[in-house]
């Protein structure tokens, strides 16, 4: 079939032509997929050890990965032992890239308070130390000023016996755990130093 191209304004045929030309060589059905996969976000908490932390995101639907690994310190990737040393000032944490449209950053932070004691300072449990304290990292305005809205509601529920010490801190680098850490309540079973509120 011909087009007459003085039937058509100029700007939509030549949205057709090229239109019709990535829809014969395949490129068009490649590209709508790409523009309808929805963008993922990225959320990163501390709440004392990063195993059972990890371990809870990674149940929560919508969330695509969970990953264990230290942030909020000095130098650039640390291993465990210098972040146990207490010198590298990094905290053990879990790096959340979820689905917004399948699950809220407010539902993150419930998962957050509701895996660890947010009243303990630099403790969780028997862990002991300032890599295991209780933080949020936010990436966005938008994810600090619904962690402090979450943090007053976690207050005025009553559910708390206790000062929150949790910090509130932008993100910053982070960095990936060594390979024994990654998944490893799944690795080996048990709840892995779990402390639920």
């Amino acid at each position: 079939m011909k087009l007459k191209s003085s039937l058509i304004p100029k700007s939509k045929f030549l949205s057709f032509a090229i239109a019709m030309t990535l829809s014969a060589s395949g490129l068009f059905s490649q590209a709508a997929e790409v523009y309808s996969k929805p963008k993922l976000e990225t959320a990163t908490f501390a709440a004392g050890c990063f195993w059972h932390v990890e371990d809870a995101f990674e149940h929560v639907p919508g969330v695509k990965s969970a990953t264990s690994g230290y942030t909020g310190g000095i130098g650039a990737n640390p291993s465990y032992e210098q972040v146990c040393s207490g010198k590298t000032h990094h905290a053990e944490a879990v790096e959340v890239v979820y689905d917004p449209t399948k699950v809220t950053y407010g539902e993150l932070l419930n998962v957050f308070w509701a895996n660890h004691d947010p009243t303990m300072l630099n403790a969780q449990g028997p862990d002991h130390g300032e890599q295991y304290r209780s933080a949020i990292f936010y990436h966005s305005p938008e994810q600090k000023a619904a962690a402090l809205a979450s943090e007053k509601k976690l207050l005025a529920s009553g559910k708390v016996k206790g000062q929150i010490v949790t910090q509130l801190v932008p993100a910053g680098p982070f960095y990936r755990a060594e390979e024994y850490h990654q998944d490893y309540v799944a690795k080996h079973g048990g709840s892995a130093c779990a402390v639920h509120f």
